[in-house]
């Protein structure tokens, strides 16, 4: 089955520096919207859930 993309409800939109994921049983793919055909990461499910962990308690500061 392909993957089905998403993009953050953050994006801006505008077509610039976006990243796209995708969830498969094995964790998470990510790869740049405005190269879909180009490479993707594969980030394991443990260390995806501790990454938007992070994200969701400020851990960079933003």
């Amino acid at each position: 089955m392909a993957p089905h993309w998403f993009k953050s409800s953050y994006s801006g939109g505008s077509g610039t520096e976006c990243v796209e994921c995708s969830r498969t049983r094995e964790g998470t793919l990510v790869r740049d919207s405005k190269e879909p055909t180009g490479p993707m990461v594969t980030v394991g499910s443990a260390a995806w859930q501790r990454f938007i962990g992070q994200l969701r308690h400020g851990a960079w500061g933003h």
